[in-house]
């Protein structure tokens, strides 16, 4: 019986909206100051999509970035993946738009619901498809329009969240190179936390969830910050633990960009230097599930990333969900 194949990611491309919304442009709209965000969020800036920009737009330039990197084309994708909490619409499914406006003909196209943790959820599932040689090339984007969902004239929400698109091309890498281990988690109890009640069969779309503005995201911030400082490092310590592999052996950290005060938490826990962890959400604020896979383009067009380091990718999100991911990096692709 043949073995599983090591499965990689090949290639990433980002793409963020051009306009740019400072925390002095929130002081004109919600009580707040730029003091008062930086201080406890560390974020600057986000990048807001332009009113006739959805989902599928942000993530179709992220996609074609990743495949002209890889020169791999659209019709050679054996699937799709897309991590959103905000598709294009209901059904269908925003892969399903992005896989017609690629022209990836022949690629299955599914969303991913995991909200931050949506990144490292696709890209788990994808490997699970390439590694028994199902598939051999799964395009995963984690993206968000959260502007359409933030509710500006919460001060304690409007000043999180960013819009933008991160995606990788996986594929069969060398053997022992690619994705060591994973660690998925839930906790739905603690869905409440963070959740955006209304417009599906629970609450349905009507005046009353307009007026009561349940179609905006609702957040229990303190309670999110201890379940995030908890399961950002019991999520590293498991895929570090499956993969035999020491703190110590960390290259590189890519964490879910929500709080600098979380990074730093686990940043002190793993005992890393700055220059082993990326660090952008001063510039872009929380992107949800196009946070990490941001991150982790920007780190690779800055040089930060070699062959053969070890590259941990950890998130958590609402759900409540977290999950980590242990790479060996390799971009070289296995030839058959």
């Amino acid at each position: 019986m043949r073995g599983l194949r090591s499965v990689g990611i090949l290639s990433t491309g980002s793409y963020t909206p051009e306009r740019v919304l400072t925390n002095a442009d929130l002081e004109k709209m919600v009580d707040t100051s730029d003091e008062w965000v930086v201080t406890r969020t560390g974020i600057r800036e986000r990048r807001i999509s332009a009113p006739e920009q959805a989902s599928s737009d942000l993530a179709l330039e992220a996609a074609k970035i990743a495949l002209e990197k890889a020169q791999v084309r659209p019709g050679e994708l054996d699937m799709i993946i897309v991590a959103t909490v905000t598709p294009d619409m209901m059904f269908p499914s925003t892969a399903c738009i992005l896989q017609d406006k690629l022209g990836a003909a022949k690629a299955a196209a599914m969303d991913v619901s995991a909200a931050c943790t949506g990144f490292l959820y696709g890209i788990t599932t994808a490997s699970q498809f390439i590694a028994n040689g199902l598939y051999r090339y799964v395009l995963v984007v984690g993206v968000e329009c959260l502007s359409k969902i933030t509710d500006y004239t919460d001060r304690n929400t409007c000043v999180l969240f960013g819009d933008g698109a991160g995606a990788a091309l996986l594929g069969p890498v060398e053997q022992g190179m690619g994705f060591l281990a994973f660690d998925l988690g839930a906790d739905g109890s603690g869905g409440p936390l963070l959740s955006l009640p209304g417009g599906g069969s629970r609450l349905p779309a009507s005046s009353e969830t307009v007026e009561q503005r349940q179609h905006y995201i609702s957040m229990a911030g303190s309670e999110v910050f201890k379940f995030a400082v908890k399961v950002m490092n019991s999520a590293t310590e498991a895929v570090l633990e499956k993969a035999g592999i020491s703190k110590e052996e960390i290259d590189l950290m890519v964490p879910h960009q929500a709080n600098r005060r979380i990074i730093d938490a686990a940043v002190k826990r793993f005992g890393l230097s700055e220059e082993k962890v990326v660090i952008n959400l001063d510039r872009y604020g929380n992107m949800s599930s196009a946070s990490i896979p941001v991150a982790l383009d920007e780190a690779i067009e800055a040089g930060r990333l070699k062959e053969g380091d070890n590259v941990v990718l950890v998130g958590f999100g609402g759900g409540l969900t977290w999950g980590a991911a242990l790479c060996k990096w390799s971009t070289r692709e296995a030839k058959e």
